[in-house]
This record gives C-alpha cells, sequence and structure tokens, in this order.
C-alpha cells in the first residue's frame, strides 16, 4: 500500500479537526472551545490548527456548517423519495424527532444560530443553507402540487426551526404535538 502523501495527510488532519470541532461545540458551547482543547480531541499539535485554518472561528464555522449540510442533505434526499405530501411531513417530523433537549444535533444548530448573531461570515452561510432548505421543501411541495410551494415553504421551514429550538425549552414539545396542525397548512388549498 503506497505511503500517504503529504496533501493526504493534511486533509486527514483537516477533517480531524472537523470532526473534533463538531463534537466540542454541543459539548462547551461555541466560546468553550480553544485551540488547545480542539487540537488534544483532534491528536494533533495546537500549531496545526492555525497552520491549516485561518483562525479557530474559521474552523468551527467550516466544521459546524459540513455537519449542517450534511443533515440538510440527508433531508433533501429523504423528501426527494416520499410519494405524497403527508410522507414528506413524516420525514421532516422524524428529522426533527430524533432530537431532544440535550442531544449533539441540537446544541449544534443552537450554538450555530447564536454564533451566527455575531460572525456576519456564519450568519450568510446559515441564510444560504436557509434558502436552500427552502427551496429543497418548495420543490418537494410543487412536485406534490401543493398550490403555494414558496410560501408553505417558508412556514415549513419557520417551524422546523422554531420546533428544534423551543425542544430545548420544553422537551414534552414533540412532532407529534404539531404534525395535525402542520398537516392541515400542508391541505390548505385556498387563496393566500
Amino acid at each position: 500500500m503506497p505511503e500517504a502523501t503529504a496533501t493526504d495527510r493534511g486533509r486527514q488532519v483537516r477533517q480531524r479537526l472537523r470532526v473534533a470541532a463538531s463534537e466540542l461545540v454541543p459539548e462547551l458551547g461555541w466560546a468553550g472551545v480553544s485551540t488547545r482543547l480542539l487540537a488534544q480531541r483532534a491528536g494533533v499539535a495546537p500549531g496545526l490548527v492555525h497552520y491549516h485554518f485561518s483562525s479557530l472561528h474559521a474552523l468551527l464555522r467550516e466544521a459546524v456548517l459540513e455537519v449542517m449540510r450534511e443533515l440538510l442533505g440527508q433531508l433533501a434526499t429523504r423528501l426527494e423519495q416520499t410519494d405524497s405530501l403527508d410522507a414528506g411531513l413524516d420525514v421532516i417530523l422524524g428529522s426533527v424527532g430524533a432530537c431532544t433537549d440535550r442531544d449533539p444535533t441540537s446544541l449544534l444548530f443552537a450554538e450555530a444560530y447564536l454564533a451566527a448573531a455575531r460572525d456576519e461570515q456564519m450568519r450568510e452561510a446559515l441564510a444560504a443553507l436557509l434558502t436552500d432548505l427552502r427551496r429543497t421543501v418548495a420543490h418537494w411541495l410543487n412536485r406534490h402540487s401543493h398550490p403555494t410551494p414558496d410560501h408553505t415553504a417558508l412556514v415549513l421551514a419557520a417551524a422546523l426551526d422554531g420546533l428544534l429550538l423551543h425542544r430545548a425549552l420544553d422537551p414534552g414539545l414533540t412532532p407529534a404535538r404539531v404534525a395535525p396542525v402542520l398537516r392541515r397548512l400542508l391541505h390548505l388549498h385556498g387563496d393566500e
């Protein structure tokens, strides 16, 4: 087996740093992650953090956005495979149903939103992800002949975010509790 090149080793270190960051942000909060802790978790020397990334915040941003993109990509794939509005709503609510008030994914999303309030690059990146999510949901709604796919996608995306954030404060707020209201929304066929 050929020996890894310097480029391959660099990619591996960058990936280990991103994975460590995506684990530490939910555990400690955005501000609680230090270069030393991050390097220790990734099993690399602290100097490699700044060798591979322009700053600790750039690394945290990249790591968190990578996780969020992957999760939203999985949601898009699953939505594309649905054969009805109800099945799609089940997919959307199922993605939230796995989240609790203290699970790493929910905490990561909450930390990302908080960071975006103070970091313009993070805000722009999250806004782009949100636009992609809305576009995905609107495409799914349109594919199932929903009369107002764009506007309904806005509401569903906001409901999804709200449900994630509210569950941190009210673990009893389950997808099952909001499903009937969202199902009615999907089946409204009147004027806007």
